[in-house]
């Protein structure tokens, strides 16, 4: 691990079958209104955002995440990010409603972070260039997605994102909840492990175990457990 490979939380990913579902979900689980968010025309997607930046967790932030009626992704990307058109995570997701799927680390190097994953024969995917206009002007970045769109360790291993200027997470209000803990459990625990620590992610646990992310939130109900399923 180098500079430029030092990762760090970046936000985690809530996939919702429409935003509109996303906010009740926002509402009933965390009991807060999730802030504005914007469209992605690379992918078909939106989302809507908020803060749970803390100390151990700086700048981080929590998507709500959907695909966009009637849109769909350019022919380039194949596929939508975070496995959003996996047939089994869209029923899921249908059927037991919005959920966490995937997190998303902050790297200053996302070609050099992809390079350090393929040394483990880890496919991190192609390095895409992407925007999404804001009410303060415009974002940019760079994010890693395979052309298949999967995850990888069933969601226990981040996508990276390498930010123009500062990342989103910096500039949104607080929003009453703080990230506390993020811990992963994956059956191949090693591996995973070894992948993190190349890429710089400290202080997250990783078990042996049936694939999970779990991140424990404050809320203004207290603290709060949510688990991947």
């Amino acid at each position: 691990m180098n500079a430029l490979t030092q990762g760090h939380v970046d936000h985690l990913v809530v996939y919702a079958e429409t935003l509109d579902a996303g906010v009740r979900w926002c509402e009933d689980t965390l009991g807060v209104t999730p802030g504005p968010g914007g469209e992605h025309p690379l992918m078909g997607t939106h989302n809507r955002l908020l803060a749970i930046a803390s100390d151990a967790f700086p700048d981080a932030y929590l998507e709500i995440i959907a695909c966009q009626p009637g849109a769909a992704p350019p022919a380039a990307a194949k596929r939508r990010w975070f496995d959003l058109d996996d047939p089994h995570l869209k029923a899921r997701v249908a059927r037991d409603g919005p959920q966490l799927v995937h997190w998303v680390a902050r790297v200053p190097d996302a070609a050099a972070s992809v390079a350090a994953l393929a040394a483990q024969d880890i496919d991190r995917g192609d390095v895409l260039e992407a925007s999404r206009r804001t009410a303060t002007g415009l974002l940019q970045w760079r994010i890693t997605v395979r052309p298949d769109g999967q995850r990888l360790f069933d969601g226990c291993l981040p996508t990276l994102i390498e930010w123009k200027g500062e990342p989103a997470g910096r500039h949104l209000p607080a929003s009453g909840l703080q990230l506390r803990s993020m811990a992963l459990r994956h059956p191949e625990a090693r591996s995973l492990r070894q992948a993190l620590g190349s890429l710089g992610l400290e202080g997250i646990g990783v078990s042996v175990g049936t694939p999970r992310l779990r991140v424990q939130l404050q809320t203004p109900r207290g603290l709060l457990d949510l688990a991947s399923a």
